[in-house]
C-alpha cells in the first residue's frame, strides 16, 4: 500500500484480484451463464443479419485469443502481464488479465445460441439428444479433469461453434436443407481452423486439427442417426382438425374437441363418422428466400402380437416458401385410415425430423355434432 490519494480504489482493486483469484472457478461459470442469459435476451431471428454477424464477431474474437495464447505458450514468460507503467501497459495487463473469462462468456453465448436454435428446430426428442451433447461439453469444461486438457478442450468447443454456426447459416444462405447442404455446411465450418492451423509451428497444429477432427466425426454421426436438427427449420404450431380451408382471412380449422380439453391441440381424441377426413395443419418457420420440401410422414401403431409398433402409413410432400413471420402454413389430408393411436412427423426430405404430433381415432356413426371453426 502506497499513502497516495489513490490508495483506496488502488485497495478495492487488489481486493477484488485478490476474490478473483481465490474464485477462480466460480467466476468461470458465472461467465459461461452470463454469456447464456445474455444470448437469451438478445438473440434475434436466425436469419437476422445482426445476429449472423455478432455470431462471427464473437468467434473471430475467440479464435484471436486462443491463437495468442497458443503462440504465447511457445515463448517463456510470455504469458505474463508487461510490468511497465503506461495507458498501453494498462491495457495490456487487463487484457491479460481477463482474457479466460472473457473466452467463457463468448463461448457461453454462442453455444447457448446454437442450443436455442437446435431446440427449436425438431421435435424434445430429437432435440434433447443433440443438447444433451452441447451441454455436456459445458459442464465438462468447468470440471478439473478437463480443464487439466488445456487448450485442446477450448479448441475443441471453438469447433464446436464453428460447425454449429455454418450448419445454421449455410442452409440459409443456400435455401434450402439435405445432404449436399449439410456437407458443404460442414466443409465450410472447417475451414477457418484449418486456415488458422496451417499458419502456425507444426508442433502446435495438432492442438487445433485434433480437436476439430474428433467434433466433426461427431456432427457426421449424430447426422447420420438423424439426430442434428434441421436448423433454420421450426414448426411453430400443428393441430389435428375435422376440416381445414383456406379462406382470405386465413386458414378455417374446424374441429370438436371439449372445452376441457385445453391442452389437446384441435381433435387429438379424433372422432371419425363415415366419410369423414383426417386434416393435420401445421405452421413451419423458414427464412426468407427459402424454397424446400419436407414431407409429412403418418405412422400408425400396429402392437399385437408381432408388436411391429409405429408403422409408416403414408408420406406426404408439400412444397415450402420462407418469408413469414408466423411460419409458412400448410397441411396433409388423409381419408384412407384406420382407428387406433396416430403419429404424424414433419421431416426434411433428408428424414430428419422438425415435428411431430399423436392422436387416437376411433370409428363413430353418423350422427349430429357441432363443429367449432376458429381462424389461423
Amino acid at each position: 500500500m502506497t499513502g497516495d490519494a489513490p490508495g483506496i480504489s488502488t485497495g478495492t482493486l487488489e481486493r477484488v484480484k485478490l476474490y478473483a483469484a481465490r474464485n477462480e472457478r466460480r467466476l468461470m461459470v458465472a461467465f459461461f451463464a452470463a454469456g447464456f442469459v445474455f444470448d437469451i435476451l438478445t438473440l434475434g431471428r436466425i436469419d437476422a443479419g445482426l445476429t449472423i454477424g455478432q455470431q462471427a464477431v464473437y468467434l473471430l474474437v475467440v479464435t484471436a485469443v486462443l491463437v495468442h495464447i497458443l503462440r504465447g505458450e511457445q515463448r517463456a514468460g510470455a504469458s505474463a502481464a508487461p510490468a511497465n507503467s503506461g495507458a498501453a501497459a494498462r491495457l495490456k495487463r487487463w487484457y491479460f488479465e481477463y482474457r479466460k473469462p472473457a473466452i467463457h462468456f463468448l463461448l457461453g453465448a454462442l453455444l447457448s445460441a446454437y442450443t436455442l436454435f437446435f431446440f427449436k428446430s425438431s421435435s424434445l426428442l430429437a432435440s434433447f439428444g443433440f443438447m444433451g451433447v452441447l451441454i455436456g461439453l459445458l459442464l465438462a469444461n468447468e470440471s478439473a479433469r478437463f480443464k487439466a486438457l488445456g487448450l485442446p478442450f477450448k479448441f475443441a468447443l471453438l469447433a464446436l461453434c464453428y460447425l454449429s454456426f455454418s450448419a445454421s447459416v449455410t442452409p440459409v444462405l443456400a435455401g434450402q436443407t439435405g445432404l449436399a447442404v449439410f456437407l458443404l455446411s460442414m466443409g465450410a465450418g472447417c475451414v477457418p481452423l484449418a486456415a488458422v492451423a496451417f499458419g502456425i509451428a507444426r508442433t502446435r497444429k495438432r492442438q487445433i486439427l485434433v480437436p476439430m477432427g474428433c467434433v466433426l466425426i461427431l456432427f457426421l454421426g449424430f447426422y447420420l442417426f438423424r439426430l442434428i436438427p434441421p436448423v433454420p427449420l421450426s414448426i411453430r404450431f400443428m393441430g389435428v382438425y375435422h376440416g381445414v380451408e383456406r379462406t382470405e382471412a386465413g386458414y378455417r380449422l374446424s374441429h370438436e374437441r371439449a372445452a376441457w380439453r385445453i391442452w389437446h391441440k384441435g381433435d387429438q381424441w379424433f372422432s371419425a363418422q363415415p366419410g369423414d377426413k383426417v386434416h393435420v395443419y401445421f405452421r413451419i418457420f423458414s427464412p426468407s428466400r427459402f424454397s424446400d420440401q419436407v414431407r409429412m410422414a403418418w405412422y400408425r401403431h400396429e402392437g399385437g402380437a408381432k408388436g411391429r409398433g409405429w408403422v409408416l402409413q403414408d408420406t406426404i410432400g408439400i412444397r415450402i416458401l420462407g418469408g413469414r413471420q408466423e411460419g409458412f402454413r400448410g397441411f396433409g389430408v388423409k381419408s384412407n385410415y384406420q382407428p387406433g393411436q396416430w403419429r404424424v412427423q414433419v421431416e426434411t426430405t433428408d428424414g430428419r425430423e422438425i415435428g411431430r404430433i399423436y392422436f387416437s381415432l376411433e370409428a363413430a356413426p353418423q350422427g349430429p355434432r357441432t363443429l367449432v371453426a376458429e381462424l389461423d
